[in-house]
Formats: structure tokens, C-alpha cells, sequence
């Protein structure tokens, strides 16, 4: 008798320990309005640390970039997309979220750093936000989950408005951190999708 392997996620939408998911958000955005209270009591020095496109001396911004934000109204405006759509990308686990969040920000970054304006700089949890967006309303078509899907669904209702600032444009935003960000999101969501198909099950009785 032979079974498939049971998939890891099993198609889930909330994480499996909801209240520990959200209190770690919580945490994480505090880090964020920290990191803002830092940068004003250093009269704004701070902010000069994320990404300035292809200056090699000036890499270590695509570590620091989503952690920093112009100001107080830069961070409010992406604080509530920020918990949601954080705590949602939990749901696979821990070490999936770790995994998922790290793609994003490494490598929207670096799409910032390779094609970002000369002369600019970026910073902002923006290309984050949009990574794990993306991932949410991808990887239930990757998956096959309709769980996932009906979630994706809401969520587009609700927010598929901010997809239009992938798009060049508005002045002061960084289009490049939400492009690559949603493509990051979007290659997460695939690999996620790939890493959790059964493996073939071997003969058995």
C-alpha cells in the first residue's frame, strides 16, 4: 500500500499558533518605530544608510533599507499592511516566514541596488510589504490550495489597489522596491509551493 507524503503547510491560512504570530509582529513593528526614534534623536543621520544604487561601498543598504523610513508618516503608512500581511505569511511556520522574508528582502533589495535611479537612495518596509503580498496572493495557485486562493481573493479586494505602485511615476516612491519586492514575493511563493509536493512514495505492502 503506498500514500503520498503529507504536505508540510496543508494548504493553511492563519498560522498554527496565532497569538505568538501576532505578538511577534508586534515586536517587529516596534523594532521599526525604535529604529524611527533612533534616527530622530540622530537628526535623521540614520536614513542615509539604506540603498544607493551601484555603489558597491554602500551594499550593506540593502540590509539595512527596510528597517528605516523617512519619517513618522512614512512608517504609520506601512505599519497596518506591515502586521497583516506579516502575520498571515506565518502561516506556514516560523522557518518558512524566516525563509520567505529573507528572499524578499535580499533580493527586492538587491533589484533596487541593480536598477534604482542614479544619484537616489531607498529605504522603506514597502518593498516587504509588497513581497509578502505578492506571496499571499500567489501561493495558493502555486499550491493548488483553494484555501489559499479565497484568501488571495480578499486580500485583492481589499488591497489589490497598492499593486499599481510597482508602476513608475509618483515622485519620492520607490516603484523599484515594490517591483522587486512583489517579484521576490512571487519566486517565494514558488519555491514554497515546490518545497512542500510529497515526495513519490516508494513501493510498499
Amino acid at each position: 500500500m503506498t500514500a503520498p507524503a503529507p504536505r508540510r503547510t496543508i494548504g493553511r491560512v492563519l498560522p498554527a499558533a496565532p497569538g505568538r504570530s501576532a505578538v511577534t509582529m508586534l515586536v517587529f513593528a516596534a523594532f521599526l518605530y525604535a529604529v524611527e526614534v533612533a534616527d530622530v534623536v540622530s537628526g535623521q543621520t540614520l536614513q542615509y544608510n539604506g540603498i544607493v544604487p551601484r555603489d558597491t561601498g554602500d551594499l550593506d543598504g540593502i540590509l539595512w533599507a527596510p528597517l528605516l523610513h523617512d519619517d513618522w508618516a512614512h512608517l504609520a503608512a506601512n505599519t497596518i499592511p506591515f502586521l497583516v500581511f506579516g502575520f498571515l505569511a506565518m502561516a506556514g511556520g516560523i522557518r518558512q516566514f524566516v525563509l520567505v522574508t529573507a528572499t524578499i528582502w535580499l533580493l527586492g533589495g538587491l533589484g533596487v541596488w541593480l536598477t534604482g535611479d542614479d544619484n537616489s537612495y531607498h529605504i522603506g518596509a514597502s518593498g516587504l510589504v509588497f513581497g509578502w503580498l505578492a506571496f499571499l496572493l500567489t501561493r495558493g495557485f502555486f499550491a493548488r490550495s483553494g484555501r489559499q486562493i479565497a484568501v488571495a481573493v480578499v486580500l485583492f479586494l481589499v488591497w489589490g489597489g497598492v499593486l499599481f505602485g510597482v508602476l513608475p511615476g509618483q515622485p519620492g516612491i520607490s516603484w523599484q522596491a515594490h517591483l522587486f519586492g512583489a517579484l521576490a514575493g512571487v519566486l517565494a511563493a514558488w519555491l514554497v509551493a515546490r518545497a512542500d509536493r510529497p515526495e513519490p512514495a516508494l513501493p510498499g505492502t
